[in-house]
C-alpha cells in the first residue's frame, strides 16, 4: 500500500533531501545510531526511510521490521483501550477513581512531611476518571525530582521501568503517598496510565496485557507490538542508547534487555515494544476514526472527544503544567484524552495543523496524525533522553515542506 509522493501531494525531492539530513546530521556524525520514519498521506505510504544501525556493538544493520521500545507511546494505545470500555458502559469519565480503587478514598494533598508523617489537606473534589486520562490527577512521576511527593515515588519503586513494583502494588503504595494537588488543577506527567492500564483490567475482568493482545492488536495485525519480545523476534529487537556528560553508551543492550523476559510491572504508560509498520497501523486506525479493515475499535465520536483538549478552563499547557518533564512543547498545545492536541498551531513555531494528535516516548520515537492534512507520520530511534536532540521538531519541518498540496 505504497504510491509516488506527488499523487499524494508531496514531493519526492524534497522527502530526499529529509533522508539525507536525517543521515548527514545524525547517523554519519554517530549522534542517533539508527533512525527510521515513514509518511502516510491520503490513504498511501507515500515515504519510507530506514538508515543505520540498530545494534552498533554487533553491527547489526536498521531493518523496516526493527523492534523498538516505544514507551510513552504506549499511553495512546492504553487509553484507547480504557474508551473502549468507556463506550460499553462499564465505566464513566466523571466517575470517581475511588469507586474502583476504594484504598484512595481518603487521598489528600501535600503540604509537608515525610513517608509515615504527612500532612495533607482535603482534595477541593475526588480525583475522577477524565483526570487519569488528561493528566490532571494530582499524581506525578518519580523522575521529575520536583517535589517531595517525586522523591516518595523513587522511595517506593513506583514508575520506575525494570526496577518497580508489579500493578497492584503500584496501586497500594500510592495509596499512602499524598498528591501534588488537588485533581482537575493543573497538569502534571505522571503514571495515570499506568493506572488506567491497571483499572483495564479490573474493569474489563482480563489481564490488561490479555485486553491490549485480543481487542486491539490481534485486530490490526499488530504482530510484533507486546511487553515482551519473544524469543524469535529477539534478531529484530534494537539497542538503546543514553547521550550522557560522557557521550554516547549503551542504555540497554537487546541480548540481555529485561524485555526479553515478562516484565513485573505491565505497564500501560510505558511498557510496550513495536515496529514502525505496527505503530503506523494503530495510528491509521485513530486518524480513519476508529476503525481499519472492516473492524471497528471506538467510534469517530469517541475519537473526537479523545482529540479535543480537555485541559481545565480550555487553557493549553503554556498555562495548566507543573511538570518539569514531558514529551510535550506547551505553547499552543493542550491535552486530550490520551494525546496531545495542537491548539493554536502558531504558537508552537513547528509547523503542523489546529487539531494534531501527537506523542512520544523516552527514546526519541514520536508519532503525529494530522486529521486535516490526512497525514501520519511516525518516527523511531533509540536515544535517551527524548530531548537528546531536536530531530522531532525537524522531522516535522522536513515533511511539511516536502507538501505540494494542503488540504487547507
Amino acid at each position: 500500500m505504497s504510491a509516488r509522493p506527488e499523487a499524494l501531494g508531496l514531493s519526492s525531492q524534497r522527502l530526499a533531501l529529509a533522508d539525507r539530513f536525517m543521515q548527514e546530521r545524525y547517523v554519519d556524525k554517530g549522534r542517533l545510531k539508527g533512525v527510521s520514519y515513514q509518511v502516510f498521506r491520503r490513504g498511501e505510504i507515500a515515504h519510507t526511510a530506514v538508515m543505520g544501525l540498530a545494534d552498533a556493538e554487533r553491527g547489526a544493520p536498521l531493518k523496516d521490521d526493527s523492534i523498538f521500545r516505544i514507551y510513552s507511546m504506549t499511553k495512546p494505545i492504553t487509553s484507547l483501550a480504557f474508551m473502549m470500555l468507556v463506550e460499553e458502559g462499564k465505566v464513566a469519565l466523571d466517575d470517581p477513581v475511588s469507586r474502583y480503587i476504594p484504598s484512595w478514598k481518603n487521598l489528600g494533598v501535600y503540604q509537608s512531611g515525610i513517608d509515615g508523617a504527612y500532612i495533607t489537606r482535603p482534595v477541593a473534589r475526588p480525583m475522577q476518571i477524565v483526570d487519569l486520562l488528561r493528566h490532571t490527577s494530582g499524581l506525578t512521576y518519580g523522575f521529575q525530582n520536583r517535589t517531595n511527593v517525586d522523591a516518595a515515588y523513587r522511595r517506593a519503586g513506583i514508575g520506575v521501568l525494570g526496577k518497580t513494583v508489579g500493578l497492584d502494588g503500584m496501586i497500594e503504595a500510592l495509596a499512602d503517598i499524598p498528591l501534588e494537588f488537588s485533581p482537575g488543577e493543573a497538569w502534571n506527567y505522571s503514571v495515570a496510565t499506568d493506572v488506567l492500564g491497571y483499572l483495564v483490567g479490573k474493569i474489563s475482568g482480563t489481564p490488561f496485557e490479555t485486553f491490549l493482545e485480543e481487542r486491539i492488536f490481534k485486530p490490526l495485525g499488530m504482530r510484533d507490538t507486546a511487553f515482551i519480545v519473544a524469543p524469535e523476534n529477539q534478531s529484530r529487537f534494537t539497542a538503546c542508547y543514553v547521550r550522557g556528560p560522557g557521550g554516547i553508551t549503551l542504555e540497554d543492550d537487546p541480548t540481555r534487555s529485561p524485555y526479553l523476559s515478562s516484565p513485573k510491572m505491565v505497564s500501560g504508560g510505558g511498557g510496550l515494544v513495536s515496529t514502525l509498520t505496527d505503530y503506523m497501523t494503530f495510528c491509521r486506525m485513530v486518524l480513519n476514526k476508529g476503525e481499519l479493515n472492516g473492524a471497528r475499535f471506538v467510534s469517530p465520536k469517541t475519537l473526537q472527544l479523545m482529540g479535543a483538549n480537555h485541559l481545565p478552563g480550555g487553557k493549553d499547557l503554556s498555562a495548566t503544567s507543573v511538570s518539569l518533564f514531558s514529551e510535550a512543547t506547551y505553547s499552543g498545545v493542550g491535552f486530550g484524552l490520551g494525546f496531545a492536541t495542537t491548539t493554536h498551531a502558531p504558537a508552537t513555531l513547528i509547523p503542523g495543523s489546529n487539531g494534531d494528535l501527537w506523542w512520544g516516548g523516552m527514546a526519541s520515537t514520536f508519532f503525529w496524525i494530522d486529521p486535516v492534512e490526512d497525514l501520519i507520520v511516525t518516527l523511531m530511534t533509540q536515544m535517551i533522553p527524548s530531548g537528546a536532540y531536536p530531530i522531532r521538531r525537524e522531522l516535522r519541518t522536513l515533511v511539511y515542506s516536502a507538501f505540494t498540496e494542503s488540504n487547507l
